[in-house]
């Protein structure tokens, strides 16, 4: 059984924790503005703390919890328009018997036309990162008010007009010429508020999620409405965002921006005055995935969340997890104790957990998205042994095995499938013999000898059952749909092999000519681009320069519209984990627009404190006469 990939009520994970301190904190400061950051890269568990929030606050008549998502509205309109929009229409539903409410609203809305207007006929926005009015507005509004006014049609075509005239033109109206945009947005606060008292809200909260997968000028809208707010009594925001990628949008709408000031970025600043209060979504340690992994792959055997068996199960887990640096709580001896006895497919599920949770939480790196996504792709290629009707033929255990290469060792996965394709298992025999040899030199012909993550593949050798003997073709060819050079006697295709040879020595990079990398499609680029990202992602030891590092400057020093997300992959590597190698040898690739965002990307890092090498390799890089010194 697949299980979904979204937000759940359920707490598998203990982040109820979370859920709760934060809705403690918001009943707390309940008369006062309040702006709380739930940060975590995606998958880590954000959404699904957003719903317990939400679910906390129901049923209470003074409170008003409105959930947003702006990237469900990206090229529609203006996030900030809809934004407020939304707030709006969720007053009005929950108040519709109440007639000063929809007054009130309706000159909220006016205001918010008056933004429309302002953005759209006269370029009139102001900046989020100084809150001051651009030149024109400067001036006032007066002179477009006339206009409108006067001969709006003439003023106001096409397009433009259908987005201003509903209700833009009579605010003007109602407007002195002389208001500045300062003073609209103070009358705009005085108007919320009084629509909130109106309709009797003592605290508006405002759950604002996957802000960090819109577009940047989609992000920057969002938080510019947000902005609106700061001031407002009785109105709290919850953002869930990867902060990486908030400040990537920060810096990508203010280029211009010096990349730092102090000891932090000018991006990190915005965000620490937007967002007073943050919290960031913990990743999950070997204990936690093992409970996490366990429930997941017994879900996956086709029991329900709903079944006595599985609640029962989670009132365990849930236990454990109070105190997860333990290790205790979640072992058979408890589970019988509470369940009476153990089901043959949870025992299955507890065996299996046991033996993929060292790897995969070193893997995963705690992230609950990619165990989920591990767990649907195993349960979606037994399925379609099964409809294949070779089912009896795998096993889960090694198919998790054998996943776990094809996930984190792709060069390991590729030497199994050659192998399986010759009826053969060359691969797997030398490694089994170097586990059982406790490290001893194997006398045969060791082809692995130079692979840069040998050590973890010793210890993925380790990992019971041992593969050698085994057919190992089934698993392989039920693995095709993720790579097409594992199939049985079918060649990797050109952008499989060009990720090969640019992931692999520099031999095989300077054998990519620049015509090659020319002729690839934006699609086809795009795919060896994240062929390559994903191999560094997996390097165990990111001290050193992973050998794909190489081909990724190669590459995107060929293709320019690949720049830009290279600069956003170098400033998600985590800092406290990388060498100084990640601050030059990119030539070509980081030139052009790019180059000035990654000199603020160098400049983070040699004011980073919490990797002194890289800091100081940073600041050499910055400041070349230091070293000559």
């Amino acid at each position: 059984m697949i299980i979904a990939d979204n937000e759940t009520a359920i707490d598998y994970l203990y982040y109820e924790t979370v859920a709760k301190t934060v809705v403690k904190l918001i009943r707390q400061k309940s008369k006062e503005p309040l702006t709380i950051g739930l940060h975590g890269d995606w998958g880590a568990g954000k959404s699904s703390t957003l719903l317990m929030i939400e679910s906390a606050f129901k049923g209470q008549t003074d409170t008003l919890c409105v959930r947003f998502n702006g990237w469900l509205f990206e090229g529609y309109d203006d996030a900030k328009s809809v934004l407020i929009e939304t707030i709006v229409a969720a007053l009005l539903k929950e108040r519709s018997g109440i007639a000063k409410v929809a007054d009130k609203a309706w000159d909220v809305l006016k205001a918010v036309n008056w933004m429309k207007a302002a953005r759209t006929a006269g370029s009139l926005a102001f900046t989020m990162a100084t809150g001051i009015p651009g030149p024109d507005l400067i001036q006032g509004i007066g002179s477009i008010a006339s206009k409108v006014i006067s001969d709006p049609k003439a003023y106001l075509t096409g397009d433009v007009f259908n987005k201003v005239m509903d209700g833009a033109a009579e605010h003007f109206k109602e407007a002195a010429p002389s208001e500045t945009t300062p003073q609209r947005m103070h009358a705009f606060r005085e108007d919320f508020e009084e629509l909130l008292e109106r309709a009797k809200v003592d605290r508006l909260i405002v759950l604002i999620d996957d802000l960090d997968r819109c577009l940047p000028q989609t992000a920057i809208a969002t938080l510019e409405a947000i902005r609106l707010f700061l001031f407002v009594p009785n109105a709290a925001f919850v953002i869930a965002a990867d902060e990486g990628m908030i400040e990537y949008a920060v810096r990508n709408h203010f280029p211009d921006l010096p990349a730092a000031t102090g000891p932090t970025s000018y991006a990190r600043n915005y965000l620490e005055k937007l967002i007073q209060v943050p919290f960031r979504m913990p990743s999950l340690g070997a204990s936690e995935t093992l409970v996490y992994l366990t429930l997941l792959l017994y879900l996956a055997s086709g029991v329900s969340d709903s079944s006595v068996e599985f609640k029962s199960l989670l009132e365990v887990a849930r236990k454990a997890l109070q105190r997860p640096w333990l290790g205790t709580g979640f072992d058979r001896d408890k589970i019988k104790a509470r369940l009476g006895s153990i089901p043959s497919d949870l025992d299955a599920a507890l065996q299996l957990a046991a033996e993929i949770t060292p790897i995969l939480t070193e893997g995963a790196h705690g992230n609950p998205r990619q165990i989920k996504r591990f767990v649907n792709t195993m349960a979606l290629r037994v399925e379609i042994a099964s409809e294949r009707g070779f089912q009896d033929d795998i096993k889960q255990s090694v198919l998790a095995k054998l996943m776990l290469a094809e996930r984190f060792a792709p060069e390991l996965f590729n030497a199994i499938a050659r192998d399986a394709s010759a009826d053969g298992s060359k691969t797997i025999s030398i490694l089994e013999r170097k586990v059982t040899s406790k490290g001893g030199k194997d006398a045969d012909d060791d082809p692995m000898a130079d692979w840069p993550n040998i050590e973890w593949v010793k210890r993925w050798a380790a990992i019971t059952p041992p593969l050698n003997g085994i057919d190992l073709r089934p698993y392989v060819f039920v693995s095709r749909d993720r790579r097409t050079s594992a199939g049985i006697g079918v060649a990797g295709g050109p952008v499989e092999a060009m990720i090969e040879r640019l992931a692999t020595s520099t031999l095989g990079i300077t054998q990519v000519t620049k015509a090659e990398a020319a002729a690839l499609t934006p699609e086809d680029a795009n795919r060896v681009f994240q062929g390559l990202v994903t191999k560094i992602d997996q390097t165990e030891d990111l001290g050193k320069r992973p050998p794909a590092a190489e081909g990724l400057a190669r590459l995107c020093g060929d293709r320019p519209e690949l720049r830009e997300p290279l600069v956003a992959f170098l400033g998600r590597l985590p800092v406290s984990k990388i060498g100084g190698w990640v601050v030059s040898g990119w030539g070509v690739a980081v030139e052009g627009p790019q180059a000035q965002e990654f000199a603020e990307l160098v400049g983070e890092w040699a004011t980073q404190t919490s990797n002194k090498p890289l800091s100081v390799v940073a600041s050499l890089q910055l400041n070349p006469k230091s070293k000559r010194k």
